[in-house]
């Protein structure tokens, strides 16, 4: 793990989390939760997360789950951010952006600047055209968690059918802890 970092007034230790296909990415240590004799945590990404979205006929965002890392849509994406100076990051599990951004004022948001998926909340980041099309990020305005297996003083992402197991003992573990 790496040392403590500071990002405005939140400290928390760091740990590099990686992916099945190596991608990294930074996180915050919030938690660790003792599950069947390993340790699991429960990370935050240092960067703030985004969520990428097609804009539809009727101004509906669709959530767009799966895109590779060199697709002209992130290329897009980058330079539309370079222009407010933050950077898009291709990282494990989720993108971020890199920079000073500024905190949403939950009073000030209008129904515009956010779409609601699956019960979930976003805010609009920025939106770009690639040919005809339009997209957008948006930051989750929820609390983003990852879930990781402490190993070698980092982490493994828990994926697919680990995590589908895992999942439901560490919310007993959380549950347990909280009473």
């Amino acid at each position: 793990m790496e040392d403590s970092k500071k990002q405005d007034t939140y400290e928390a230790p760091t740990v590099l989390l990686k992916d099945s296909n190596f991608d990294e990415l930074l996180c915050y240590l919030e938690q660790i939760v003792n599950v069947e004799g390993k340790e699991y945590a429960l990370l935050t990404p240092v960067d703030t997360p985004v969520t990428l979205f097609k804009i539809n006929e009727k101004d509906e965002p669709e959530l767009i789950e799966k895109i590779e890392k060199n697709e002209q849509i992130l290329k897009n994406a980058d330079a539309v951010l370079q222009e407010h100076e933050l950077n898009l990051v291709r990282s494990a599990v989720t993108l971020t952006v890199s920079g000073e951004l500024e905190e949403p004022s939950y009073d000030d948001l209008e129904e515009d600047d956010i779409n609601k998926d699956e019960s979930e909340t976003y805010e609009l980041l920025v939106n770009f055209n690639v040919l005809d099309d339009e997209y957008g990020l948006y930051v989750p305005l929820d609390p983003f968690f990852i879930v990781g297996k402490i190993e070698g003083g980092g982490a493994t992402l828990i994926e697919d059918e680990e995590f589908d197991r895992i999942q439901p003992l560490i919310e007993t573990e959380l549950e347990k802890n909280a009473s």
